[in-house]
């Protein structure tokens, strides 16, 4: 039997979802120190990085919740739309914030990653999403919004 596979009903975050989930935080991390403690070039850049990652993350993040949506049973079409039209909603978000100046759209990502995780941890109440979800969702969404906020705060650029 396979112990690191998700299981839908144990609290216990997968060791390959634990480990994938924070080697897709290590882009924010290094993008928030290269802006922070690189030279005025290389902060400049490091801050759109940030911008273009959290966008590519935050539209992931949604398609994870459009993928939920598609596996719910048992609810009605009411609630499936409800669900699609929310999974849409980080993606619009990320691509209006993409187009607005660097330490703006940082906070602007933040607060929408922030918002996203208070979705995601309903989904998992309501059982449409596995157990350990909100664990995985609120210390990855916790490391994120502290690289935005602090690039945003103390980028050198």
């Amino acid at each position: 039997m396979d112990h690191q596979g998700p299981m839908l009903h144990d609290a216990t975050i997968p060791r390959s979802a634990l480990l994938l989930g924070w080697l897709g935080v290590l882009p924010f991390a290094a993008s928030c120190l290269v802006a922070v403690f690189g030279n005025a070039d290389a902060a400049g850049l490091a801050l759109r990085a940030l911008v273009v990652y959290g966008a590519i993350i935050l539209s992931f993040m949604g398609g994870a919740q459009w993928g939920l949506a598609m596996a719910a049973v048992g609810e009605g079409p009411s609630a499936l739309a409800r669900r699609l039209a929310v999974s849409t909603l980080p993606a619009l978000a990320a691509f209006g914030l993409a187009a607005l100046a660097s330490r703006t759209a940082l906070i602007g990502l933040a607060a929408v990653f922030a918002a996203l995780l208070v979705y995601d941890v309903s989904t998992a109440r309501s059982g449409v999403a596995p157990p350990w979800y909100p664990a995985l969702r609120s210390q990855l969404t916790a490391a994120v919004v502290a690289c935005l906020l602090v690039a945003a705060a103390f980028g050198t650029a």
